[in-house]
């Protein structure tokens, strides 16, 4: 698989965080995951709710549902952790969240990432100079 620079060069980075601090960061990642999946279910359309049912957050190792959006699936790295939409019974939250010539759009999914952006990035950042302290004023 071909990589570009600024791939490979991540992948060095991430691979040098000792592994406590990964360790440390898991939590914070999940909850801000969990409430990620909280606010797309809080705005997805209501009909029979099996739209909401496929909403999924994929834990580091884990295996995202078949045809869920966006991307299918796929297995979560080690610092990542995934929210979806769809399963192999509901193949239709892209076409939800764009629309099509009959249907009109009612996004739920890229609406719940932008208003949520900051606050899990935040979250995010606050973890990880919090488990690199700890690392550091252990060492």
């Amino acid at each position: 698989m071909a990589t570009s620079s600024q791939v490979a060069r991540l992948q060095r980075r991430i691979e040098a965080i000792p592994q406590e601090v990964r360790k440390a960061v898991l939590p914070a990642l999940a909850k801000s995951g969990e409430e990620l999946a909280d606010m797309m279910h809080t705005l997805a359309p209501e009909d029979e709710g099996d739209l909401k049912a496929s909403i999924a957050v994929t834990m580091p190792g884990a295996s995202t549902p078949a045809y869920s959006q966006p991307g299918g699936a796929r297995v979560a790295a080690e610092l990542e952790v995934l929210v979806t939409a769809g399963n192999d019974a509901v193949r239709y939250p892209h076409l939800q969240e764009y629309g099509t010539a009959r249907h009109e759009a009612q996004p739920f999914f890229w609406p719940a990432v932008r208003l949520l952006q900051k606050r899990l990035k935040s979250r995010t950042k606050r973890a990880v100079a919090k488990a690199v302290r700890d690392h550091w004023n252990k060492s």
